[in-house]
């Protein structure tokens, strides 16, 4: 069986065939997120340890870390992304002990984040234009690491599942040119938006069985871009996983955590209640408020994609004897992941 190995300083993470899904916790980069991108440029890395902290409790296995930001003082990533990548590693490893996933687009980003993590990281990730490869294929090699492969290349991505195989199959064979090994790389074929591509689903749980049964190798996809644009998101995604486990895709890039519920959502729906004529008593706490009125919680938690991974595990058997979703659904003081406790987690070092 096709194994691929990520560790932290003392934990494993492994991907594989026979192994329950891999969730790579996708929260920390700013990407579309100006607030957090305004953060990193003044060296506030506030949001960076909430959603490292939230991510690890809500059951993440790796973390993918991505200093993507473009400075308005420095627009040039090359000078700006690599320092703030060895930052940003220094510190996740300093709150978590679990894998990291070096995420960035800059060589020179990829190989300070390298030099700066613990263990045996996941590199995200090379594609199959042939400089690129040329760029990322001995970093690969230099740290012996495994590395996600994207099926797209310099004519872009194609909508043809044929063509992203062809070049997931031409960054494995190139990798090996390398003296890598096929079990050290894990293709993401690519998932389409539903919304623009109603065979997107299709062709994305052919891709992993054809990639899975010819090439021998594990896969990832970014999770959400199935239900980009729709409403009801997370159902989408709570059928997409399953499903695309069920094909063989053995981890994804996906955000674990239920967003809590703002303070501004719970006063309008207090503003909502009373102009309804409901007396709610005077010393009601938010959690106890939301609760009633179904709104979530204000605590982090695990999100409902994360439900339908565990309850998909059991299904496969890959979750021994039931134990992982057992664990998952204990109430939150019974030290259970379903009430966002969660092992694994130590306080950064002074």
């Amino acid at each position: 069986m096709t194994r691929t190995v990520v560790e932290s300083k003392t934990k494993t993470a492994i991907i594989g065939f026979d192994q329950p899904f891999c969730v790579i916790g996708e929260r920390i980069n700013p990407t579309g997120r100006k607030k957090l991108a305004a953060e990193l440029e003044a060296g506030d890395f506030s949001t960076v340890e909430k959603d490292a902290l939230a991510q690890v409790l809500a059951g993440a296995n790796v973390l993918d870390i991505n200093a993507g930001v473009v400075y308005n003082s420095n627009p040039n990533p090359n000078e700006t992304e690599p320092p703030l990548m060895r930052r940003m590693i220094e510190l996740v490893q300093g709150l978590v002990d679990v894998p990291l996933c070096i995420d960035s687009s800059v060589p020179g980003a990829l190989e300070a984040g390298l030099q700066a993590a613990e263990g045996r990281p996941l590199l995200n990730s090379v594609t199959g234009e042939e400089d690129r490869m040329e760029l990322v294929l001995p970093l690969v090699k230099k740290y012996n690491v495994p590395v996600v492969a994207i099926s797209n290349d310099d004519t872009g991505i194609s909508e043809d599942p044929e063509v992203r195989f062809a070049v997931a199959k031409k960054i494995v064979e190139r990798a090996a040119d390398f003296g890598i090994p096929a079990h050290d790389i894990v293709v993401d074929p690519l998932v389409m938006p539903i919304g623009a591509m109603a065979t997107a689903g299709q062709q994305v749980f052919a891709l992993v069985r054809k990639l899975r049964d010819e090439l021998g190798v594990n896969t990832t996809c970014g999770a959400s871009n199935v239900s980009f644009g729709l409403p009801n998101r997370h159902g989408i995604n709570n059928a997409f996983l399953p499903m695309a486990m069920g094909a063989g895709m053995t981890s994804a890039i996906m955000n674990p955590v239920a967003m809590p519920v703002t303070q501004k959502a719970i006063a309008e729906k207090k503003a909502a209640v009373e102009a309804a004529g409901i007396v709610l008593p005077a010393d009601i706490d938010d959690e106890t408020f939301v609760t009633l009125f179904g709104l979530g919680s204000t605590k982090v938690r695990p999100g409902s994609e994360m439900t339908a991974i565990r309850a998909a595990n059991l299904l496969v058997n890959q979750d021994p004897h039931g134990g992982g979703w057992i664990a998952f659904n204990k109430p939150a003081d019974s030290g259970g992941e379903g009430g966002g406790r969660r092992g694994g987690g130590r306080r950064r070092r002074g």
